[in-house]
């Protein structure tokens, strides 16, 4: 159903928007914030304003603000801010679609790619393909906040 949301195939009703607003964790006129911009190819999240959404990581802590959002039937990219502000001992492995960039703002963790093991730290920047298991190992000092972007190729799908 939400597929054909984003993609205006259906035209919900006001119930159903209140409801996709309550899974989202956000208010109605948060979800139709920008609709009355002109269009345009920029888009601007000030300080503080990006959308927080929830992602399979939410449950262990950690918080995900979303800084751009794709118009359009098929997202390209997703920019993330995440913050880690408490010990966790159990990870989530992710894995999904498409390349993903982290660069270090605060704090530092180790992050985990397939095999390997990173020690991140302010201004270090890792890439990597996200299809391969990942996530982070410990963390070292917190907060931790690091920059996500996640690119898609042609075939790729997001991960809601």
């Amino acid at each position: 159903m939400l597929s054909r949301l984003e993609t205006g195939a259906v035209s919900p009703s006001l119930e159903t928007i209140a409801a996709v607003a309550v899974a989202l964790g956000a208010d109605l006129p948060t979800l139709f914030r920008g609709l009355q911009a002109q269009p345009s190819d920029a888009q601007l999240v000030r300080k503080g304003e990006g959308l927080e959404v929830v992602r399979r990581g939410t449950k262990r802590g950690h918080t995900y603000h979303l800084l751009a959002s794709d118009r359009g039937p098929r997202k390209t990219f997703e920019p993330f801010l995440v913050t880690l502000n408490d010990k966790s001992e159990i990870f989530p492995d992710f894995e999904h679609p498409g390349t993903e960039m982290i660069h270090m703002l605060e704090g530092s963790l180790r992050y985990r790619h397939g095999s390997e093991s990173y020690l991140l730290k302010p201004g270090d920047t890792l890439t990597f393909s996200g299809e391969v298991p990942h996530g982070p190992q410990s963390l070292i000092k917190l907060p931790i906040r690091f920059l996500s972007v996640i690119v898609y190729g042609e075939g790729d799908q997001a991960i809601k």
